[in-house]
C-alpha cells in the first residue's frame, strides 16, 4: 500500500507546485507562461487549474477571449465542486454570453451550489438573479439543487 501512496503524494505536490507557479505568473502578468504551466494540470482534471483556465478564457488573459471555452472550463471545474467555478457557470447562465440563451434556473442553481461550497460572492449573485425569476423558476431550480447537492456536497 505504501508503494501506491508515495507516488500519489509526489504527483500531488508536483501539481500543487505547478498551480502556485502559475498563480505567481498570473500575478506578474505573464499570462501565456501561466497558461502553459496550468495546461497539464487542467488536462489531468485538476479543478483549480480548470477554473483558472476558465478565468483566462473569460477575460482574454494570455489567450483570445472565448466565452464558450471559458464556460466549458468553468463547467468541468464546477462539476468537481469548485465554488468559484460554480459561480462562473452561474454567471454565464445568467447573462447568456457564449450560450444559446439565458437560463435563470441554472444560474440560480449554480450560485446556490457555489454558496454552499463557500464562495462569499455567491450570495450577492443569488440576490440579483432571484429578482429576475418567477416562483415557478425558483421551484425548478430547487429540484436541481437537491439533485446536485446530494452528489457534489453529500455531507452538507
Amino acid at each position: 500500500m505504501r508503494e501506491l501512496i508515495l507516488p500519489l503524494l509526489f504527483v500531488s505536490s508536483v501539481a500543487f507546485a505547478e498551480l502556485e507557479s502559475a498563480r505567481d505568473l498570473m500575478d506578474e502578468g505573464s499570462f501565456e507562461a501561466a497558461y502553459k504551466e496550468l495546461w497539464p494540470a487542467a488536462l489531468s482534471g485538476n479543478a483549480e487549474a480548470e477554473e483558472l483556465i476558465g478565468v483566462m478564457y473569460a477575460m482574454g488573459l494570455g489567450v483570445e477571449r472565448d466565452d464558450r471555452r471559458a464556460f466549458e472550463w468553468y463547467l468541468r471545474s464546477a462539476m468537481k465542486g469548485h465554488p468559484g467555478a460554480q459561480s462562473g457557470v452561474g454567471w454565464y447562465y445568467e447573462v447568456g454570453r457564449g450560450l444559446p440563451a439565458i437560463d435563470l434556473v441554472r444560474a440560480y442553481m449554480w450560485y446556490t451550489l457555489s454558496a454552499i461550497g463557500g464562495d462569499p460572492d455567491a450570495a450577492i449573485s443569488l440576490e440579483e438573479v432571484i429578482k429576475k425569476m418567477t416562483r415557478k423558476q425558483i421551484d425548478e431550480a430547487h429540484i436541481l439543487i437537491d439533485d446536485y447537492k446530494a452528489w457534489l456536497y453529500p455531507r452538507r
